[in-house]
């Protein structure tokens, strides 16, 4: 097994807020054991900040491609960004 450590910045647009996309990420995310965030922005977009092994944080992207029940994913950004310093993956306040 890699010991590949991947930080990713990804921005989610979209129809993607008002449907609990951010409990979604939380829940997403603590589920693989991730470092990271997610909040709303005033773009209407969703952000995160996903890091682990590789393999994870790639099924972590894969799951905010598909998004929650109400979500509709037109595009998501991504670049590679220093990890958090925060432990777990928690929700930050909106931007």
């Amino acid at each position: 097994m890699s010991d590949d450590i991947t930080t990713m910045n990804i921005r989610i647009e979209g129809e993607v807020q008002g449907c609990g996309f951010r409990d979604f990420a939380v829940r997403e995310g603590n589920a693989r054991k991730l470092k990271g965030w997610v909040r709303n922005r005033a773009d209407g977009s969703v952000e995160a900040v996903a890091s682990g092994p590789t393999k994870i944080v790639e099924e972590f992207i894969a799951r905010c491609m598909q998004g929650p029940g109400g979500a509709r994913v037109t595009a998501v950004n991504l670049s590679p960004v220093p990890p958090p310093e925060s432990l777990g993956f928690i929700r930050r306040a909106s931007v």
